[in-house]
C-alpha cells in the first residue's frame, strides 16, 4: 500500500504552494524575456503591482517619487 503523502501531512501543502509559485515565476520571467525585458524589469513591475495591491495608488506614487 502506498503512502498518501509525498513528504508529510503538514509539509505537502507548503511544498505544493512553493512549487506552484516557483513555476509561475519561471513562466512569467521566460515570457517577459521573450518580449525583450530583463529580469530586473520584471522584478520592478512585480514590486509596483504589489505596492498597488497592498498600498493602493498612493503607495505606488510614493515609491516612484523615492526612486
Amino acid at each position: 500500500m502506498s503512502t498518501p503523502y509525498l513528504i508529510s501531512k503538514a509539509i505537502d501543502p507548503i511544498f505544493a504552494v512553493t512549487v506552484g509559485i516557483t513555476a509561475a515565476a519561471v513562466r512569467i520571467n521566460r515570457e517577459e524575456k521573450e518580449k525583450g525585458r530583463s529580469t530586473q524589469d520584471t522584478i520592478d513591475t512585480l514590486k509596483r503591482r504589489t505596492a498597488m495591491l497592498f498600498d493602493g495608488e498612493k503607495g505606488v506614487r510614493e515609491r516612484e517619487k523615492d526612486a
